[in-house]
């Protein structure tokens, strides 16, 4: 990260720790907000005492989900804090940049479960679709006394969230619901995951407690002829110039109850052997729960203590087995997750080798124009028609599937660095199919996973060779004796194939 970067970072997070401290000082805003807003996971984006409104608005974007939401949570003490109702705002766009119909039919599916589960708690929720989605017009249209939204390091929403600060008149507060651990806490960017780790962990006791999921004192009802859609129908019906390339897939079902059964699944059936499994692509043997934490479905924290009840209720053998299991996840879920996070929050370059570290740079320089045995073009690639059945299995569990197994993803992501003129090119292509097949793509999740495995980010200097240099390689004869490619590559190698 340069220094400039870095230096933008810290400048805007002391802003908005300015704006904090004066909305302690406020005589006007009430005690119980300034309370309210000392939370750890909480931004002020735009400080003062709320406006004479008739509701509080929680803007929601990247925690799609009505239980175990700490901003949803926020929205309701601060509502219930002055004695109105709280009411989601979800605006659905329809140019997302590189999502499809497979994204939005997922979205969609998890949009009907928050507005089921809103109601039950007394909340109101309300969905709009292009050309009507505009916030501030919603904003206005509820009177809103105040806005709550998510925190999402991502370079674009980021920039909503900025250019909304900017425009409202009234106080405007995020909340980091995505992570364990508010990212803030963290202050700069983390070298690797042993330095990263302890830091989560001491904090761990703190934050990972059970959710409040307050209900709303005062119920939201819906303004007479307030513009509204429903989230029961086909969310992209009737837009035009949109992607519909890529189908749904129908094992895959989007919302917080499927998030909710697949972690039943996954806990009873393959937590104790994931330290053991979780590395062998031809087994059902990980959680799958990538694309429901992308979408916000599901939250980590109600992930880890759902693993964490499961240890404390086993005896014997199997607390031992169930302990080790969970440890191995909690590195993954928290560390890997957690890091990932923190790169895309303070590398604006998350997605280009301008983010790799020094030792990375140079032996990129001296290596990237190396000779390749093999090109492939994004056509051949996309199909997955190299001479690499392993490779070819991977790209066909992504297309067919929308997701991939991690171990695989550093292989996949590692060959097309070999298969393109450079690592530009490579990460570029990389991050099209990712983001584009994926149900889990547009993650800081996916750009950390593509910088380890071609930037070499977060891991170090290895033997120096050709293309690669001194970052870590993986060859296909290494990686396949490793497990039971055979199996992966029948699985996957046409495109039927399906956990």
């Amino acid at each position: 990260m340069s220094e400039k970067d870095l230096t933008e970072v810290q400048q805007q997070d002391a802003a908005y720790a300015g704006l904090a401290e004066e909305l302690a000082k406020d005589a006007a805003v009430p005690e119980a907000l300034k309370v309210l807003a000392e939370d750890a996971r909480v931004t002020v984006r735009r400080g003062g005492a709320p406006a004479r409104g008739k509701a509080v608005v929680y803007w929601m974007q990247r925690a799609q989900r009505g239980r175990d939401n700490h901003a949803l949570d926020k929205a309701v003490d601060v509502a219930n804090a002055l004695g109105l109702p709280c009411v989601v705002y979800f605006a659905c766009i329809s140019n997302f940049k590189s999502a499809n119909l497979r994204h939005y039919a997922f979205m969609n599916e998890g949009l009907r479960d928050v507005e089921e589960e809103c109601k039950a708690r007394g909340v109101g929720f309300v969905m709009r679709r292009p050309p009507d989605e505009d916030h501030l017009r919603f904003f206005a249209d509820v009177d809103a006394a105040m806005v709550i939204g998510d925190e999402n390091p991502m370079r674009a929403p980021e920039q909503w969230r900025k250019h909304v600060a900017e425009k409202l008149k009234i106080p405007f507060w995020t909340v980091d619901a995505d992570v364990v651990v508010p990212s803030k806490l963290l202050e700069k960017a983390q070298f690797s995951a042993a330095v990263a780790r302890p830091r989560l962990y001491r904090a761990l006791p703190e934050f990972l407690v059970p959710y409040a999921n307050p209900n709303a004192q005062h119920e939201w009802k819906k303004p007479r002829g307030l513009l509204t859609d429903d989230p029961k129908l086909d969310i992209t019906r009737g837009w035009v110039d949109f992607d519909r390339s890529v189908e749904p897939v129908a094992a895959w079902k989007g919302g917080h109850h499927a998030a909710v059964k697949r972690l039943k699944v996954f806990i009873a059936k393959m937590l104790e052997s994931y330290d053991r499994d979780r590395n062998k692509p031809e087994t059902d043997g990980t959680s799958k729960m990538s694309p429901y934490l992308h979408f916000g479905n599901i939250s980590t924290m109600t992930i880890l203590l759902a693993v964490d009840e499961a240890v404390e209720q086993a005896v014997g053998a199997e607390k031992a087995h169930l302990q080790a299991a969970r440890d191995s996840f909690v590195n993954e879920i928290v560390t890997w997750r957690e890091l990932a996070v923190n790169f895309v929050r303070y590398q604006p370059e998350y997605d280009s080798p301008k983010c790799a570290d020094n030792w990375a740079r140079e032996t990129i320089r001296e290596h990237d124009l190396d000779a390749r045995e093999r090109m492939y073009s994004l056509k051949v690639l996309e199909a997955g028609h190299t001479y690499d059945d392993l490779w070819n299995a991977a790209q066909r569990q992504m297309v067919d599937y929308g997701w991939m197994h991690n171990y695989m993803r550093m292989y996949w992501a590692k060959k097309i660095v070999e298969w393109t003129p450079n690592v530009s090119v490579a990460m570029k292509v990389a991050i099209h199919l990712n983001d584009k097949y994926e149900l889990d793509g547009r993650d800081p999740n996916g750009y950390a996973g593509i910088a380890w495995s071609m930037l070499g980010k977060f891991d170090r200097a290895w033997f120096d060779r050709p293309v690669f240099g001194k970052r870590r390689y993986m060859s296909g004869a290494s990686t396949g004796k490793k497990f039971d490619s055979g199996a992966y590559v029948r699985r996957w190698g046409g495109s039927q194939g399906l956990f």
